[in-house]
């Protein structure tokens, strides 16, 4: 598949031959001519023999030009070839040259994303069409850079506005609410919970897709740690082997994607099942027991509010889901394998974005 700058340095190198072509064959077609005419028109003259050259016949005229318009093409077809690596040479640098501004287009377009709308090209030159082109696409950037702002300042002001209502609903009913109605009260508390988590679940969820406005570096390992000396089951059983691993991003979203994983694989798992957890050389993995996930349910588990399997506590289905759009804002790669025997095992991949292990977070 050719590009844009070899078909034009095949444009221009084809218009340049075709006319240099056109241009020398009919040069020489014209001498050609005009020479016939001349001496056609000279009068003809009895030579006589030199001695020594009674058996030989002096040069005619004609057949001299002949050797000349005969070397005339061979010097047409030599110029045409140099001129052929040269228009080559030309055509391609000229284009890479009118090209520049669509790379540097390109390079930005590349090199945005939501963590650095700020960048604009910033297009010098003429007013042509890559200028305008350019102007248009930083226009657009600063439409898009105003969208997400107003979406991440809603993202904050909901959090206060969700949360609050919900603390003090909390507060009513456990102090409100008379004992003799305990189960009522127990049902009403633990639906609260499911609100308060499935609100904090879709801000997360939020965050993560809009982007980190700041990263410092961060040592996984810890993070990793600090989550398991939280997590806990009497029913499942937690094997780790964890290697020192620092990466760039948020210190608070790496611990919810690893809090999550945890907590995926300790909530779809059986009594007396297993959870591994491995980082090693930047890429974490989680593996645990549990019911089989058939291969074609497997695009689904990273799409929220789905859910494979009913467990005592259900969830929102949005784990996994916020697993990957963390992933996704850490530029690291998330996927999904059956575990033998059943369950899943989780694989995030850090290893590609590696920070020095230096002045890290937890």
């Amino acid at each position: 598949m050719t590009t844009v700058r070899v078909r034009l340095t095949l444009i221009y190198s084809g218009l340049f031959l075709l006319t240099s072509v056109i241009l020398l064959v009919t040069v020489n077609l014209l001498l050609s001519q005009a020479l016939d005419r001349r001496i056609a028109g000279l009068p003809v003259a009895p030579v006589a023999p030199l001695p020594g050259m009674a058996n030989d016949r002096p040069p005619r005229l004609p057949e001299l030009v002949d050797e000349v318009i005969s070397y005339q093409w061979g010097v047409t077809a030599l110029t045409v070839g140099i001129l052929a690596l040269v228009s080559v040479v030309v055509g391609w640098l000229v284009a890479g040259r009118i090209l520049r501004p669509i790379h540097r287009i390109t390079a930005t377009a590349q090199r945005l994303s939501l963590s650095t709308l700020h960048e604009r090209i910033a297009l010098v030159g003429p007013k042509d069409e890559l200028k305008e082109l350019a102007d248009t696409f930083d226009a657009m950037l600063d439409r898009l850079e105003r969208s997400v702002e107003g979406q991440r300042r809603f993202i904050a002001n909901a959090s206060h506005e969700l949360r609050t209502p919900l603390a003090v609903q909390r507060a009513a009913i456990e102090i409100g609410l008379p004992e003799d109605v305990g189960e009522i009260r127990d049902k009403l508390l633990l639906h609260n919970r499911r609100t308060e988590s499935l609100i904090d679940a879709l801000l997360v969820l939020a965050q993560a897709e809009h982007g980190l406005e700041n990263r410092v570096p961060v040592a996984l390992d810890q993070v990793v740690r600090l989550v398991l000396a939280e997590a806990g089951s009497d029913d499942v059983t937690l094997t780790t082997r964890i290697e020192p691993f620092a990466v760039e991003g948020d210190p608070v979203l790496l611990n919810r994607l690893v809090t999550n994983l945890v907590d995926n694989a300790v909530r779809y798992n059986h009594p007396g099942g297993t959870v591994e957890m491995t980082l090693s050389h930047g890429v974490l993995t989680v593996a645990n027991t549990g019911p089989e996930v058939p291969r074609e349910r497997f695009g689904d588990l990273f799409e929220p509010f789905r859910r494979l399997h009913t467990t005592r506590e259900q969830g929102a289905g949005l784990g996994l889901s916020i697993v990957a759009s963390i992933a996704k804002a850490h530029e690291a790669e998330v996927r999904a394998n059956p575990h033998p025997g059943g369950g899943l095992e989780v694989v995030v991949d850090f290893a590609a974005h590696r920070p020095s292990y230096a002045d890290i977070q937890v």
